[in-house]
């Protein structure tokens, strides 16, 4: 049963269809292992045990009964406490919402739960999804599986710590301007953000409906693949031979590498070679409109969270963590005709990079361009705060911004991943090429 704790998900779900695992003991098993660790409360803001044991048992009678409903039908996994769960406080990591109770379940968990998985709880993320660093004084920071005085990486950082630490086997987040692909990366996981409304956003506490989407966190492509298509009540990618040879992949170097870290570029060129031997063809990218696009960041997510969150927020700022705060305040400084202006503009930023990118199968980018920062150093000094924070989603605000889905593998160098970025709608075939990179990039 120790195994089971690292298995992918598509492997316990299929050793479920073979009557080797039993759901009720393989929830059972990761039960315990929360409830064991020291880690649990940094991870889980709630551990939802009847429920997970009532949707096992339920599991366990359809393997019986040969009426499986998915391959990971009995397979457990943590969800975002952005999800609404019916009955059991959903509070996106801030005070502001602090027993919170939704009346029913998020859309997305409502179909991953009619396929067939089992909800474990809520994992921990930053307040209000408004940072990529994972570090939460309001609620808990949760660690980081390379470096235990570093952050994990956020918004989703108790997600990638709950399959980090084998406290799940799949974790849901969701991805703004990196949430899914930063703690991803930074705890050598895969991490999938879809494109906007490929998943429902329905009862996912918002932050920027028009940048928000959902995504998993998990231990294999296939994995990816598999809970994407639970969350949308759908068949999964057949991703069986897929294959690199002849893949036209774009090295971006507008923005992406600028102030790279060596350990994330050193992991890059080893990344880069490694598909390439493995027959990609590794095209060089300039995509000069992107340059104006990323200046538009400030003018578009400040406003639109701000905008939704105002009146929550001024009725009792003194509970939120102060650099957040400052980073919703700072939408009210921009006018309405500069955010209408700003998206104009960022459409036909799109269109140039869809022209750019249009003979491609991929775009690959460092999926952070620094290394996950040291805690203690972030709590000291509010303008590194700032400064690692931007850095960290730079290179994953190009997805959001241009509409793009992306897959980010690690690397087998620690906490350095790797983003293959799609055209929206696009994560079929994306998925099918990063099953090939997975397999290249392990070597």
């Amino acid at each position: 049963m120790s195994d089971w704790l690292s298995m992918s998900a598509g492997d316990l779900g299929r050793g479920i269809g073979k009557g080797e695992i039993d759901p009720v003991e393989l929830t059972e098993a990761f039960l315990e292992a929360i409830d064991a660790s020291e880690l649990r409360d940094r991870i889980y803001a709630r551990v939802t045990h009847d429920r997970a044991r009532a949707e096992a048992g339920a599991a366990r009678a359809r393997a019986q009964a040969g009426q499986r409903r998915s391959v990971l039908d009995g397979v457990p996994f943590s969800w975002k406490d952005l999800f609404d769960t019916a009955g059991v406080a959903t509070e996106s990591g801030t005070a502001l919402l602090a027993d919170r109770i939704p009346a029913r379940d998020a859309v997305v968990l409502q179909n991953a739960t009619a396929m067939g998985t089992v909800c474990l709880g809520k994992t921990h993320m930053s307040e209000l999804a408004f940072s990529g660093l994972g570090y939460n004084p309001v609620t808990e920071t949760p660690p980081n599986v390379n470096d235990k005085d570093a952050v994990p990486g956020g918004s989703s950082s108790g997600a990638a710590a709950s399959v980090a630490f084998g406290l799940a086997p799949l974790g849901v987040g969701s991805d703004t301007g990196g949430s899914v692909r930063v703690p991803a990366a930074w705890n050598d996981l895969v991490g999938l953000k879809t494109s906007s409304g490929r998943l429902s956003l329905e009862g996912v506490v918002p932050l920027c409906l028009r940048f928000d989407t959902v995504g998993p966190l998990c231990r294999t492509v296939e994995d990816a693949a598999l809970a994407m298509a639970a969350m949308a009540g759908t068949v999964a990618p057949d991703l069986r031979g897929a294959s690199l040879s002849g893949a036209r992949i774009g090295v971006l170097k507008t923005v992406a590498h600028d102030d790279l870290r060596d350990g994330p570029a050193e992991a890059f060129e080893m990344a880069r070679a490694r598909l390439e031997k493995a027959g990609a063809r590794m095209i060089p990218l300039d995509v000069p409109e992107l340059l104006p696009a990323m200046d538009l960041s400030p003018v578009l997510y400040a406003p639109e969270a701000y905008g939704l969150w105002r009146d929550v927020i001024e009725a009792a700022p003194e509970k939120m963590f102060p650099q957040i705060l400052a980073r919703f305040r700072a939408g009210a400084e921009v006018s309405a005709p500069d955010y209408v202006a700003g998206w104009a503009a960022l459409q036909r930023y799109r269109i140039a990079w869809d022209a750019a990118t249009a003979a491609l199968d991929a775009v690959i980018v460092p999926s952070a361009p620094n290394l996950p920062p040291n805690l203690q150093r972030l709590i000291d000094d509010e303008d590194y705060y700032r400064t690692e924070n931007l850095l960290t989603l730079r290179n994953t605000r190009i997805g959001n911004l241009m509409g793009l889905c992306g897959l980010t593998l690690p690397t087998g160098v620690p906490s350095c991943g790797v983003t293959l970025l799609g055209p929206p709608e696009g994560e079929e075939a994306l998925l099918r090429l990063g099953v090939a990179a997975e397999a290249a990039l392990r070597g």
